[in-house]
């Protein structure tokens, strides 16, 4: 069988050799067969020149560089378009996802598993904050949503290759990867292993970034479900009713002379009909844009070139400054 190693990666210039040296060890040492595809997120720094040479030493290193940045998840589809393996693994290049791990996910695969998520039981190096909001956001995501997310299971999985060509043919704009997976099916299994610290550089995720945990609980959760929507209306019908009881109170009042000084309580009102409004029109708007988006019919992302692919897999005519 022939694997296929997809990294999606911006600016990883102090770990990029020690990757590809672990990558590569583990899999030569365990007699599997194998191609190493780098999908480059337009880096500004050396990446690139260090994967130029390594690809010049060895034809199975392979890179496709976007024409801009355009993120994680647009990546990683490039790098399954591209690929040619039987089963197809999927990780990070900073080394928190151990490479030894792998010959446990192909043995899996090789005895019937589409589908090998790792599932992450400790943390390193990771802050108490964010491993609590990705535990919530598990949580939210299963409960609301019509898939399952296995908990703590990360962007480090293998796929076997009808898994792929399904995910391929999705063809969402800015998917939500871990959702998608679930949603396939398929038979799935699943290991455990204690996530390391990054071998060396600074994580390009943040809690409030469009990469962060927090844009991706949004985009899950509006991928998958439904409850944002039917929760507004709900919230908005029991609102209402509120309002018209109050109205009669008023009426009340006013037909027997009593007065209802209340400014501090119809400011609250006012305040409270305000947030809900703001939540509830900020949720249709999220799938107003999503809708958007896929409507448009842009691609996720632009290949600007690539290297080590024995074939210019859908790319326009090339530059003649590129021959």
């Amino acid at each position: 069988m022939l694997l296929t190693v997809v990294f999606s990666f911006r600016n990883e210039e102090d770990v990029l050799e020690k990757t590809i040296s672990e990558v590569s060890d583990v899999l030569e040492k365990n007699n599997i067969d194998y191609e190493l595809i780098f999908v480059n997120d337009n880096s500004t720094d050396r990446s690139l020149q260090i994967l130029k040479t390594w690809s010049g030493r060895d034809s199975r290193i392979r890179v496709i560089n976007m024409s801009r940045r355009f993120g994680v998840s647009p990546c990683v589809m490039a790098g399954f378009r591209f690929s040619q393996g039987d089963a197809v693994i999927y990780m990070d290049t900073d080394l928190q996802d151990p490479p030894e791990l792998i010959p446990k996910m192909v043995e899996l695969y090789r005895n019937g598993a589409d589908v090998v998520h790792t599932v992450r039981t400790k943390r390193i190096g990771e802050t108490a904050v964010k491993i609590w909001i990705t535990k919530l956001a598990y949580k939210i995501i299963n409960r609301l949503s019509d898939i399952q997310l296995i908990e703590n299971a990360g962007d480090y999985k293998l796929l076997s290759r009808r898994v792929v060509n399904e995910v391929v043919k999705l063809n969402e704009y800015q998917p939500y990867t871990r959702g998608l997976i679930p949603w396939i099916g398929f038979r799935q299994e699943a290991i455990s292993y204690e996530r390391r610290a990054r071998y060396a550089g600074k994580t390009k995720f943040s809690l409030v970034k469009s990469t962060g945990p927090f844009n991706e609980f949004i985009k899950g959760l509006t991928a998958f479900s439904e409850f944002p929507l039917y929760a507004s209306l709900f919230v908005g019908f029991i609102v209402a009713i509120g309002a018209f009881i109050y109205l009669g109170v008023i009426v009340i009042t006013k037909i027997y002379g009593l007065n209802l000084p209340g400014w501090s309580a119809i400011m609250g009102i006012i305040l409270l009909l305000g947030g809900i409004t703001l939540i509830t029109n900020g949720f249709i708007g999220i799938y107003i844009g999503r809708i958007f988006n896929n409507v448009k019919g842009r691609p996720s992302y632009i290949i600007s070139d690539t290297i080590g692919f024995e074939e210019e897999k859908d790319l326009p005519t090339k530059d003649s400054r590129q021959a």
